[in-house]
């Protein structure tokens, strides 16, 4: 498949683009910077672009069989709305190239999933630290599922660096009220690319952790 995978230079998304060539796809990766993507391979494209200005990322969309999203930053003190005018952005570029299929990354913990991060992230975390941040996710969430792309919503539990496993919970109901479920990069780009062959998910918003 050609895939357009955005926020490549992120942990994530470095999975999703590592994962994604060894299994065969033609990848275009779009980044603000791209000296920072150290992948050398002749089935990825690295372009540039910034998702906060549609008119230097929408040629990009032309021909893509699907779009991966690991979009994210680290600005988490002060309120913005990167990730959903970023995702805005997306999903016109999406409409306006006529690419239906779109999986993006946000997390537990928001929206019907309020609460599934653990008492440590309801209780600290999220409303000390990713206040902001998770306030944004939630508008992303909101805006992808508004939309009328074929949408896959993944949310996972806190992040690690393990090593990549093939089997983890996944599915609508995934969390814990009390404790915190992980799961690690490697494994959440390895579901986002096996969704790419099922409808299982289809306009759902799905958990996933260890």
């Amino acid at each position: 498949m050609k895939l357009l995978i955005i926020g490549g230079t992120g942990k994530t998304g470095r999975k999703l683009i590592e994962q994604g060539l060894s299994q065969g796809h033609e990848i275009t990766a779009v980044v603000r910077k791209p000296g920072k993507l150290k992948i050398d391979d002749p089935n990825l494209r690295i372009v540039k672009g910034d998702v906060l200005k549609l008119e230097s990322i929408e040629s990009y969309f032309n021909g893509q069989d699907a779009v991966l999203s690991a979009l994210g930053h680290k600005r988490f003190f002060i309120k913005t709305t990167i990730l959903s005018r970023g995702t805005e952005n997306i999903i016109n570029a999406m409409r306006n190239n006529r690419v239906n299929r779109f999986i993006c990354i946000t997390s537990l913990g928001i929206n019907d999933s309020r609460f599934k991060l653990g008492l440590y992230y309801t209780l600290f975390t999220i409303p000390v630290i990713l206040f902001f941040y998770f306030l944004d996710k939630s508008k992303q969430e909101q805006l992808i599922m508004e939309s009328n792309l074929d949408w896959t919503i993944v949310r996972p539990g806190q992040l690690t660096n393990r090593k990549k496993r093939t089997t983890y919970n996944h599915g609508l109901k995934v969390g814990h009220y009390i404790l915190t479920k992980m799961i690690s990069r490697a494994s959440v780009a390895h579901f986002m690319l096996k969704n790419l062959q099922t409808s299982a998910y289809l306009r759902k918003a799905v958990g996933i952790t260890n």
